[in-house]
């Protein structure tokens, strides 16, 4: 992507929005066919792996740590961009409405090993292996806000590549 290509944006503009930019991985088990998600044990909703930049982080690196942070997965067989997003959005593990620039990158794994998460007090999260119609199904049902437009358009890009990659054999 260059300077010139227009950013979507998505989601429903709040009062008061914090910026914070950051991203978010569409993590890929080529043996299992399937796709990494956390799901909040605190409200059952199922999201990205990703958060906040750093001061000065590069988006590959960060959206990588937090991978790595929240879900443990740290073998990587394959890493590319996928988008870059401008999105509204409720945060609502740390209930505030944001408004971020969210970078997302397609994770192929070499392996499902994993280690120890360092997860952040806010995000009481497990790591939970899903299709993405399942997924999908899922957002569907809780995005009368808007919140997961992002997701939803990023998933399905990142999908559409790892099906032309050769990766993803099974999903429709």
């Amino acid at each position: 992507m260059n300077d010139l290509e227009e950013i979507l944006e998505f989601g429903i503009e709040r009062e008061g929005e914090e910026r914070r930019d950051g991203g978010c991985a569409i993590a890929f088990d080529p043996d299992t066919q399937r796709y990494a998600v956390y799901k909040n044990l605190k409200n059952g909703k199922l999201g990205l792996y990703g958060g906040g930049f750093d001061e000065g982080e590069d988006e590959k690196e960060g959206v990588l740590r937090e991978l790595l942070e929240e879900s443990g997965l740290f073998d990587y067989l394959h890493i590319e961009k996928v988008d870059k997003v401008l999105t509204h959005y409720y945060n609502s593990n740390k209930e505030v409405a944001r408004v971020a620039y969210a970078t997302c990158f397609l994770v192929v794994l070499k392996s499902s090993n994993r280690v120890p998460t360092k997860l952040e007090s806010h995000e009481n999260f497990e790591l939970v292996w899903i299709t993405p119609r399942e997924v999908l199904s899922h957002w569907d049902l809780h995005n009368q806000n808007k919140d997961y437009d992002h997701w939803v358009y990023l998933l399905n890009k990142g999908v559409a590549r790892l099906k032309e990659l050769g990766h993803d054999k099974t999903s429709i």
